[in-house]
């Protein structure tokens, strides 16, 4: 079954190929990049099972052995990101459908965002599948040459300004990378990771450390790392809600991923543990820190992102089975549940025209169902049991008492910290924009709400909108869509169908159009069965650990032999 392998990479850029050439095709576009995204999901869940079964998969690409030829490896660690990143990836490209994020422009006739979307998921899965440290920085400039395109979508003055912040500092961060990996081919001749692994301990102790800190800095501003993370919250929250779901849910996690691949495989050894529990600590107090601080959602949510990123680390700063384990888990459940805050903040922002908890208000009655898909993953963000988010946690912590040394407290200490301020920043957002009725000034001037913070984040629009009253969609009579988030942002402001209005107040009941609601509600219960599956979860995840904590499994599965 080797060849299901390739077809992670090929499908996704066969179909952005075939998508580029439909031109203002639309319909076919979306199909054709919903049934790779189905496909790559078939393979990546047929390749968790087989792994899981009968070890290791390696591709030789060209039936060029390692270490001259590229090398395509697919363990458990890799099998279980593949799968979870290939369903957060349908799932989001289904809310963009239905939020009509790829609608074509006037100004740009051929739709580019299916075909970007494909690049970014072939960038993504062949992370996960990378043998070699040039064809994981060749998957880092796929993934990252798609997200420029997708974190500016709308060309809005915000956007452009902070799509060029994401791109310097992803810019600096390759040629990071790029300089390591110059530097590790020239001490020890390969860049094939297996080979590396074998060849690295035969190194001077000082050459280990330089070449192990400088792809540690590398990976660590792809993965957000304090004091690395200083970009994110100005670049993800710009963009439209589906592009920083999946980028939340999945760019940073390919950075962790690299992470663990560094720490287990190419450098096995403690020679670097203590720093990482001491940047866990940071970015787990430094993250939460800065999100208890935000009035606007986005923002808020970017600062999690940052401060749980930190629980991953310390699951590797560890260098335990149980704590990479854990780190695992928590890997899993971070990208399924970030992913969902994104997309309900999507929604929060379609029904109240804004992110901003200055303006938000009422959402419990004009959307009670949507009160509820927010509510579940902030208490599984925030770490309430039984969520996977304490499964997670708890593990983690278990891994860190288990090492008993003060540093391994500290990091306990500062978890418990961090999910406590986590949920006290996700309940307030709750009380502001849910329970609180909606300010009156906002209520009796809804244009003026909107213009506020996010009116910089929309496109010129060539016409007013119009909104459909069958599905509540907004269009433009032209027929030319500009990429928003709240394309009828008064619309929680004004009267729909069996709803009233009252000044002070947000409208009755809004009628959010049925597929996002849907999609949000599918990926709110995939967060929820993440508990239900737990125990099998967290088995995978320890087989995974115990395969990654002997090297020696991996050098022997890409390189053959007796070693």
């Amino acid at each position: 079954m080797t060849w299901l392998v390739p077809l992670l990479v090929l499908v996704p850029l066969l179909g952005a190929a075939v998508a580029l050439g439909l031109l203002r095709h639309q319909k076919l576009q979306r199909a054709i990049t919903v049934v790779v995204l189905v496909v790559a999901l078939a393979v990546a869940a047929t390749l968790m099972v087989l792994v899981d079964h009968h070890g290791t998969i390696v591709v030789q690409v060209g039936g060029w052995d390692a270490p001259y030829g590229i090398s395509l490896v697919v363990d458990r660690l890799s099998a279980l990101l593949l799968t979870v990143s290939a369903s957060v990836l349908l799932i989001v490209l289904l809310f963009s459908i239905g939020q009509g994020l790829a609608a074509d422009d006037a100004e740009a006739p051929v739709t580019i965002f299916y075909p970007t979307y494909l690049v970014l998921a072939a960038g993504v899965l062949d992370s996960f599948i990378a043998g070699d440290l040039f064809n994981l920085y060749v998957a880092f400039e796929m993934l990252l040459v798609a997200s420029y395109v997708l974190i500016t979508l709308g060309g809005s003055e915000q956007r452009v300004r902070a799509g060029t912040t994401y791109i310097v500092t992803s810019l600096i961060a390759s040629a990071i990378f790029l300089a390591a990996i110059g530097l590790v081919y020239g001490a020890t001749g390969t860049v094939n990771i297996a080979q590396i692994s074998e060849r690295v301990a035969d190194l001077p102790e000082h050459v280990q450390l330089l070449l192990h800190t400088m792809l540690l800095i590398g990976f660590g501003i792809k993965a957000a790392v304090f004091p690395l993370a200083f970009w994110l919250p100005d670049s993800y929250p710009t963009a439209p809600a589906p592009v920083t779901a999946v980028f939340a849910g999945l760019l940073t996690k390919v950075g962790i991923y690299a992470i663990i691949r560094l720490e287990t495989v190419i450098f096995p050894g403690p020679q670097l543990n203590n720093v990482l529990l001491v940047v866990a600590v940071l970015t787990m107090v430094v993250g939460v820190l800065g999100a208890v601080s935000q009035t606007d959602v986005k923002r808020l949510l970017s600062f999690t992102l940052i401060s749980h990123i930190g629980f991953m680390v310390m699951g590797v700063g560890l260098g335990t089975v149980a704590g990479t384990a854990a780190a695992v888990f928590y890997t899993v459940h971070h990208i399924v549940v970030q992913t969902t805050l994104f997309l309900v903040s999507g929604l929060m922002e379609r029904v109240g025209g804004t992110t901003s908890t200055r303006s938000l208000g009422g959402l419990l009655k004009a959307a009670p169902l949507l009160a509820a898909l927010y509510l579940i993953p902030a208490f599984n963000l925030g770490g309430i049991p039984p969520f996977s988010g304490f499964i997670g946690k708890l593990g983690l912590f278990r891994a860190a008492a288990e090492d008993g040394s003060p540093l391994a407290y500290v990091t306990i200490a500062a978890g418990v910290v961090t999910s406590l301020l986590t949920l006290y920043a996700l309940m307030r957002v709750w009380d502001a924009a849910f329970w609180r009725p909606k300010p009156a000034a906002e209520a009796a001037a809804p244009h003026a709400t909107t213009a506020e913070p996010h009116a910089a984040l929309r496109s010129p629009e060539p016409a007013p909108l119009t909104v459909s009253e069958e599905t509540g969609e907004a269009f433009h009579p032209g027929g030319s869509v500009t990429v928003t988030d709240a394309p009828h942002a008064s619309s929680a402001s004004r009267p729909t169908t069996g709803s009233t209005e009252t000044v002070g107040e947000a409208p009755t009941k809004v009628r959010l159009p049925r597929m996002l609601v849907g999609v949000t509600t599918v990926a709110v219960l995939g967060s929820v069965a993440l508990t239900v599956v737990a125990g099998p979860l967290y088995g995978y995840a320890s087989r995974a650990a115990e395969s990654l904590e002997s090297p020696d499994r991996y050098v022997q599965a890409v390189l053959g032999g007796d070693r």
